[in-house]
């Protein structure tokens, strides 16, 4: 299994994936991120690639699916503004003390990206009201009877806090007692242990860009059995720093898994921008999968791909086969390894002079592979236009396919909580997405 990864790259100085990165809430031109996080089930090996292939240069058609309007209580509305990053899908998220059906000492929590790349509930201590707070239970490690902590590794650091339980109500729907993590409690007077301590540390909402990452990929937890077996580094603590293990139930919970109907999975879907980049962007945040009129998988031939439990196919791009392939919302940008493109050396941007098309390959399971067309504009030129929604922003990166934001504008993308079953996808986990 792979550790928890969430990757904030600096436009200047930017380094790659797996490289650290710096970089934070800065201007729009400054900062893009790349977000995962990993579950059980084991990642594959990604291939080695140069990305030297020669694709052949046709300009994609954009997609042109327009979002289920916001309004039954299984939606909520996303929105990407001007936040201090670019493509940060943002909605709100309500907490509560657990156990009270989402109705005492309630707090709501504005500028939470949805990261459909990890899994589970993260807040920075600073946004939570303090009332709040307070009345948010710690969870106990077993069999010590002490608070239980976690540590989430980053690219460009780590993030290092208490795990809490709390109600959370996301529109109409409610999760009881989920088992949350407070980034940069206070009271957690103990140093994150030195094998958490990569990097500079994430505390703040400038840190992170956010005021928290709301985790709704196909994983139901964010480590799974191999937390509950043993202590793994790099997870799970008591608040004295020492590592534990965790039950599957205790661990950092996917909300989604814990509504009482529409619990099988969700669907993100964003309106089509311009191509020159717009100042916002509005989509909304779909709960369950063929359990409502709204949010139907069965009969709209939608794209269907088995994944893994991170949420990872196959594809192959410029002749290379790339098996950490991945649809994340919480990347603000398509990384993607293409030496045919000009790239800025500084911040890593595709900077071709005029706007080029590519396709990658899908390994899908309905139909058994599909190509996907995208562009790519002059990330430069993007970057000084002053807007906040781009669909044809790339970056390089070796040795995967990450379709970050761009990929979502215009589509329905659809993700199977593993072990949940819908009519039109079956047992996950699984994605789908419909592009009109």
């Amino acid at each position: 299994m792979r550790k928890i990864a969430w990757i904030i790259a600096a436009a200047l100085g930017l380094s790659l994936a797996g490289c650290g990165g710096g970089g934070s809430g800065g201007s729009n031109s400054g900062t893009n991120s790349n977000t995962s996080i990993n579950a059980p089930g084991g990642a594959s090996s990604p291939a080695t690639s140069s990305g030297t292939g020669s694709p052949s240069n046709v300009l994609a058609v954009d997609a042109s699916a327009v979002p289920t309007a916001v309004g039954p209580g299984n939606t909520i509305a996303v929105t990407v503004s001007q936040t201090g990053i670019h493509n940060q899908p943002m909605v709100s998220v309500t907490i509560c003390t657990d156990s009270t059906n989402a109705t005492a000492n309630c707090a709501t929590i504005p500028n939470v990206i949805v990261d459909t790349a990890s899994f589970g509930l993260r807040l920075v201590r600073s946004a939570i009201p303090a009332a709040t707070f307070s009345a948010l239970a710690p969870e106990l490690a077993q069999p010590s009877g002490l608070p239980l902590a976690e540590c989430a590794l980053f690219g460009s650091g780590y993030a290092w806090g208490s795990v809490h339980y709390a109600d959370v109500a996301l529109s109409g729907e409610i999760a009881q007692k989920v088992a949350i993590h407070v980034i940069g409690d206070s009271a957690l007077t103990v140093a994150a242990p030195t094998e958490c301590q990569v990097g500079r540390p994430l505390v703040t909402t400038t840190d992170i860009g956010a005021n928290g990452i709301l985790g709704i990929g196909v994983s139901p937890n964010d480590c799974g059995m191999a937390c509950q077996n043993a202590a793994v580094s790099a997870f799970y603590y008591t608040n004295a720093g020492t590592a534990t293990s965790v039950l599957v139930t205790g661990q950092i919970t996917n909300p989604v898994t814990k509504f009482a109907q529409d619990n099988n999975g969700v669907i993100l879907e964003m309106g089509q921008i311009s191509d020159s980049g717009s100042a916002t962007a509005q989509g909304t945040l779909v709960f369950g999968i063929d359990t409502q009129a709204n949010n139907v998988l069965n009969g709209t031939s939608a794209t269907l791909i088995r994944t893994n439990g991170n949420g990872d196919f196959a594809s192959s791009y410029g002749g290379t086969t790339l098996t950490k392939t991945f649809f994340d919302s919480g990347s603000t940008v398509l990384f993607f390894p293409d030496l045919t493109i000009p790239i800025d050396s500084a911040s890593g941007y595709y900077i071709p002079t005029t706007t080029v098309g590519r396709t990658s390959t899908l390994e899908a399971t309905s139909p058994a592979s599909v190509s996907l067309g995208f562009n790519i504009a002059n990330g430069a030129t993007l970057n000084a236009s002053g807007n906040y929604a781009f669909n044809n922003l790339g970056i390089y990166l070796s040795r995967q396919f990450d379709f970050g934001m761009p990929f979502f504008y215009g589509r329905h993308v659809y993700y199977g909580i593993s072990g949940k079953a819908s009519t039109g996808g079956g047992t996950g986990p699984y994605v789908a997405y419909v592009s009109s």
